[in-house]
């Protein structure tokens, strides 16, 4: 895992890259967000490619369990890649809805998501 810091407009943003799967199961994104949290950052962009497909079959709970959690830490989250795979209503409703607010977003650029985690 490599974090890499971005600063715009005085706010800093984790990127998180890496070869791997980051998120594999509920800890493992309780434990991203405590780690960063820890070194200041409140703004994260991961990589869905570095995310279980798991995670976006609403079913399982795994996406609530961990974005609820950034919620509850007010830490904003870009997860960047693409999301045409992921067909079913209730993960396509799911995305339309966290892009409408800030909290959470799911983008489809690096650039994309230092915008939008950039603003207020």
């Amino acid at each position: 895992m490599h974090i890499e810091s971005h600063t715009i407009n005085s706010i800093q943003i984790a990127e998180i890259t890496s070869d791997e799967y980051l998120i594999e199961k509920e800890e493992d994104g309780l434990d991203l967000l405590g780690n960063l949290y820890y070194q200041g950052f409140d703004r994260i962009i991961v990589y869905e490619k570095n995310i279980i497909p798991a995670f976006f079959d609403l079913k399982n709970g795994m996406a609530g369990e961990i974005l609820q959690k950034f919620s509850n830490y007010r830490v904003r989250l870009a997860i960047v890649g693409d999301f045409s795979a992921y067909t079913s209503k209730s993960i396509t409703d799911f995305i339309y809805e966290s892009n409408q607010g800030k909290q959470i977003n799911f983008l489809e650029s690096l650039e994309e998501a230092l915008e939008k985690l950039s603003r207020s």
